[in-house]
C-alpha cells in the first residue's frame, strides 16, 4: 500500500510538476488526460468514484460501532446502542452517522472536510502507534523477553514506531498551521466530544443486554 501510494505520488509529480500539481484539484484525472486523452481522464475518474463509494460504505458501516459501544457503556444515548433484531446491526447508530455525514457534505466543500478530518485523524493514528511503547513497557520481562512466537513484533521498533508518530503529529500541526479555520472545525468537534463524554461519564450505567430488545 505504501509503495502504491508513493508510486502514484511520484507519477503525479513527474507528469505535472510541482506547480502543475498545486494548480489542479484532480491530479489523477489530469495525468490520465495527458497520457490517454479525455477517455483516460474519464476512466480514472470512474475508478476513483467506485473506490470512493467503497470506502464510504465501509466508513458508514464501521464508524457507527463507536457510537454503539459508547451507548452500551452508558456514555451516549441509550437508543444508539440498540441492535436490529434481525440483522444485529446498530441501525440507529448507522442512521445517525449517515445524517451527520450528509449534513457535513452539504455544509462545506471537500477541501474543508479534508482539512478538519485529517488534522484530527492523524493525531489518533499517532496515539495508536504510541500505545505500542506502553504495551512494550508493560510486557518487559514477560512474553517479549521469552521470545514467545505469539507476540507480534513490529519491524524496526522503536525507530519505525517513533518516526510514524512524529510524522503523524507533524501532519496535524502543519494542517492546523496552514488552514487554521478549516482544521479548527475538527478541533472544535474533538472538544465537543470530550464535553459529551464528560457529561455522560459521571452517570454512566453500562447496558449489558444484547441490545436487541
Amino acid at each position: 500500500m505504501i509503495a502504491l501510494y508513493l508510486g502514484v505520488t511520484f507519477i503525479c509529480i513527474h507528469a505535472l510538476g510541482i506547480d502543475g500539481l498545486a494548480a489542479t484539484k484532480t491530479p489523477a484525472s489530469e495525468v490520465m488526460r495527458r497520457a490517454m486523452g479525455a477517455t483516460g481522464a474519464k476512466l480514472i475518474a470512474l475508478g476513483i468514484a467506485i473506490s470512493t463509494a467503497g470506502f464510504l460504505s465501509q466508513s458508514v458501516l464501521t464508524a457507527p460501532r463507536v457510537y454503539y459501544a459508547m451507548a452500551r457503556d452508558g456514555v451516549f444515548f441509550k437508543a444508539v446502542g440498540r441492535l436490529d433484531p434481525r440483522t444485529k446491526a446498530p441501525v440507529v447508530a448507522i442512521v445517525l452517522q449517515s445524517i451527520l455525514a450528509a449534513c457535513i457534505a452539504l455544509w462545506v466543500d471537500y477541501s474543508q472536510i479534508l482539512d478538519y478530518v485529517v488534522s484530527i485523524d492523524v493525531i489518533f493514528f499517532g496515539l495508536t502507534a504510541a500505545s505500542l511503547f506502553v504495551f512494550r513497557s508493560r510486557e518487559k520481562g514477560t512474553l517479549v523477553d521469552t521470545g514467545d512466537s505469539a507476540v507480534f513484533r513490529v519491524p524496526g521498533h522503536p525507530v519505525t514506531t517513533a518516526t510514524f508518530v512524529l510524522v503523524c503529529w507533524a501532519v496535524s500541526i502543519n494542517s492546523i498551521w496552514t488552514s487554521p479555520k478549516n482544521a479548527g472545525g475538527g478541533v472544535i468537534i474533538l472538544l465537543i466530544g470530550f464535553l459529551v463524554y464528560w457529561f455522560w461519564d459521571g452517570k454512566a450505567i453500562p447496558d449489558r443486554d444484547d441490545g436487541s430488545g
